[in-house]
């Protein structure tokens, strides 16, 4: 299943499919036409059917843009697959971090 994210009302985006090496370049393509203008964002991955470390890499990559910019990112429904990448490689607390 391709990666896709698009608006799920005000400030708020709808990530869905997979999320890992196979879409990377798509996803952070598609993730940045949305971040980056200064709004704050939360993106809800419940839709993420699998995901792997570069899953982790783009929305790292995402909440360094957003930051640049100045704006705030924030993510929810992190699926468990990707929150234990994320824990194994010490960016847990960056990745729910942002999410409050």
């Amino acid at each position: 299943m391709p990666f896709s994210i698009e608006e799920a009302g005000p400030g708020r985006l709808k990530a869905s499919g997979q999320l890992g090496f196979e879409t990377a370049a798509e996803a952070l393509r598609a993730g940045l036409a949305h971040i980056g203008n200064g709004r704050p964002w939360t993106i809800d991955l419940s839709g993420v059917t699998s995901g792997d470390s570069a899953g982790i890499a783009v929305m790292v990559e995402w909440l360094s843009v957003a930051t640049a910019d100045g704006a705030v990112l924030a993510f929810e429904s992190v699926p468990a697959q990707m929150l234990a990448i994320a824990r194994i490689s010490g960016l847990e607390e960056l990745i729910l971090g942002q999410s409050g």
